[in-house]
């Protein structure tokens, strides 16, 4: 984390919205992204986005200046996706079965466009693969945003990029 970030961070727990603001404006673009990729809808995204920057100034005091804002920014997100997803629980459930009933004839001269490739790994195996390939988090500060075991991390990336090659029709497929 910048000497910048670290300063803004520090002032922000003190309370000063405008140093927040700064925090802000370094990392909405990239957790927009992030959260646009792992809904796959825009709206639903910057809504996720608002709420995630709204809990972050509300519990700033629980961030650690030590550690870089960001992956703590994007646990955050994540949790907020995740808690949504459960009212989204019907949804989610109306879209599997429709997966399930539509046959897809494997086509050698198309490609998956990364955004379908994304779509078909679950959740918790997109977040990390988001973080770590495109975000380029290591995977401690996947493990530690997703709140998840290190080991997990790794094994949702290997899985990741294997699911992924074999959509896209690389090297696994």
């Amino acid at each position: 984390m910048s000497e910048n970030e670290k300063a803004w961070a520090r002032a922000a727990q003190a309370g000063s919205a405008e140093d927040f603001a700064q925090l802000v404006r370094l990392n909405q673009q990239a957790l927009r992204a992030f959260l646009r990729r792992l809904c796959g809808n825009h709206a639903d995204a910057d809504d996720l986005a608002q709420e995630t920057f709204v809990f972050a100034w509300e519990h700033i005091g629980r961030f650690d200046p030590a550690r870089r804002f960001r992956p703590w920014l994007f646990g955050i997100a994540w949790r907020k996706y995740r808690e949504k997803k459960r009212g989204w629980l019907r949804l989610f459930h109306r879209e599997q079965a429709a997966e399930k009933e539509t046959v897809i004839t494997p086509d050698p001269g198309l490609k998956l466009d990364m955004a379908k490739a994304l779509a078909g790994l679950a959740a918790e195996q997109r977040a990390v693969v988001l973080l770590c390939l495109m975000e380029q988090m290591t995977h401690e500060e996947a493990a530690t945003a997703l709140a998840l075991p290190l080991g997990t991390v790794k094994s949702h990336i290997a899985r990741g990029r294997e699911k992924l090659g074999l959509a896209l029709g690389g090297p696994y497929g």
